[in-house]
């Protein structure tokens, strides 16, 4: 059975080249100038994936992706950002809000081709993330609501964000390479982007109170990885 893809770009061009492209490789797609027709759609039918053009008039495409990130529903569901920027920011933008990839336009019909079929080949329920409820050091994790809390604080974590502390307390007990990050968590080559990684570490490390000089939860291994050392 071909698998669904809706296109939410407004610029008509695009979107119907894009489509033309993906119906050659066998997909069945359908195009939305909006997000808002888009959202519509998508609750009442969940696709196999949703590509989001960043600027749309209305809602943007990154907001899209939160909601549905916010979604039991879509949860899960492979999203992938077209963009006319390249900067870092707007990649760890795009990333940070729940999206499986981003492709920069202008881009060839085979690169958007293999992104695709890659972003399947991962798809399904998040490897990374704990199969139950746990409780380590003073932080509780509740993996049906994605809730992180710090003692009796809770924490609000971005999609990426709690992945990534979900990976490495699953994998506590050893250093996680960075390139194993990346891989498992945003699940393509960032060709040595990886800074990427540090930002959301960062972040992660700022909302738990975590020093990165005298760590609680996390340690950087220079030149290697992140271990979570929690107990």
């Amino acid at each position: 059975m071909s698998k669904t893809i809706f296109i939410v770009e407004d610029d008509e061009n695009i979107r119907e080249m894009v489509k033309m492209a993906l119906v050659s490789f066998s997909y069945e797609v359908t195009v939305f100038g909006n997000a808002e027709d888009a959202l519509a759609a998508v609750f009442e039918g969940v696709p196999d994936m949703i590509i989001f053009d960043i600027m749309l008039p209305g809602i943007s495409g990154l907001e899209a992706t939160k909601q549905l990130r916010n979604n039991l529903k879509t949860r899960d569901l492979p999203i992938v950002m077209l963009t006319a920027k390249d900067t870092e920011f707007d990649k760890v933008t795009g990333l940070d809000c729940g999206a499986d990839d981003y492709i920069a336009k202008p881009f060839g019909v085979m690169e958007l081709g293999a992104r695709i079929r890659s972003i399947f080949r991962r798809s399904g329920k998040s490897d990374v993330q704990p199969s139950e409820d746990i409780t380590i050091s003073d932080l509780s994790i509740n993996n049906n609501t994605r809730e992180v809390m710090r003692g009796n604080t809770l924490v609000g974590l971005t999609f990426k964000e709690y992945e990534l502390l979900c990976m490495l307390i699953r994998e506590r007990g050893r250093v996680v390479p960075r390139e194993e990050l990346l891989n498992a968590i945003w699940g393509f080559d960032f060709l040595g982007e990886s800074r990427t990684l540090d930002i959301h570490v960062r972040t992660l490390r700022q909302k738990l109170s975590d020093d990165a000089e005298n760590p609680k939860y996390i340690k950087t291994v220079r030149n290697v990885g992140y271990r979570f050392i929690g107990e």
